[in-house]
């Protein structure tokens, strides 16, 4: 049995968690407090030298990281990525979309306002942050007006990737409304089967995190 090392309340965790959980395959799930500095300790680091969460670990002891790739493998021979070359292509282009174009902006823009003291600083980043996630949703919207997965013909691991930041994309100051497109695949992808939502992080969490942000400024 696989096991991932991961934070519920983010969207990179989560993410390999919903499919895990849509594919039915048998996994453990361990619980790491990254906020509070989890992914950092020598047990963790031996795991994943670059400190992030999510981290897979097969039966065997083989180690995989970044959430996209592990979407790829657990995916593979399933309904969740296509067969066909072009198709697979196409799919690998919104994963790499939703990590350079998606994830920087909009999940970002989140974190700085719901998980940080909102400082003079970190609040002058947010309308730069805010305008390159529009860009980045004009996009998405552009492309579901035409086709109504990320995948290809049918629902997969692209659309798992891009739905996990954007159906919380309100919480980063992002409103949602001039894209009707974009709304309807997210109503789409939260009625496929065993769907369920990213949890919200844990008050106390964000309390302590955002102590520890208004701490660093003094």
């Amino acid at each position: 049995m696989i096991t991932v090392y991961g934070y519920r309340a983010s969207g990179n965790c989560h993410k390999v968690r919903l499919l895990l959980d849509q594919l039915g395959r048998p996994h453990r799930w361990v619980d790491v407090d990254s906020p509070a500095g989890a992914t950092r300790s020598p047990a963790f680091l031996a795991l994943n030298p670059n400190g992030k969460v999510p981290v897979l670990q097969r039966e065997d002891g083989a180690v995989l990281v970044e959430s996209n790739a592990m979407l790829v493998w657990l995916a593979e021979g399933t309904a969740f990525l296509p067969d066909d070359a072009w198709a697979r292509a196409q799919a690998f282009s919104w994963l790499f979309f939703e990590q350079y174009s998606h994830d920087p902006d909009v999940a970002v823009a989140r974190f700085i306002r719901g998980w940080t003291a909102l400082d003079d600083a970190r609040r002058s980043t947010l309308p730069g942050l805010q305008a390159r996630g529009h860009v980045a949703l004009q996009l998405m919207d552009g492309h579901l007006r035409t086709s109504p997965w990320f995948t290809g013909a049918r629902y997969g691991i692209a659309d798992i990737a891009l739905s996990a930041y954007t159906a919380v994309a309100e919480e980063g100051g992002y409103d949602l409304t001039p894209y009707p497109a974009l709304r309807d695949w997210l109503a789409r992808v939260e009625a496929t089967p065993a769907y369920h939502a990213m949890p919200a992080p844990p008050a106390e969490v964000v309390a302590r995190f955002a102590h520890a942000c208004r701490s660093s400024d003094d």
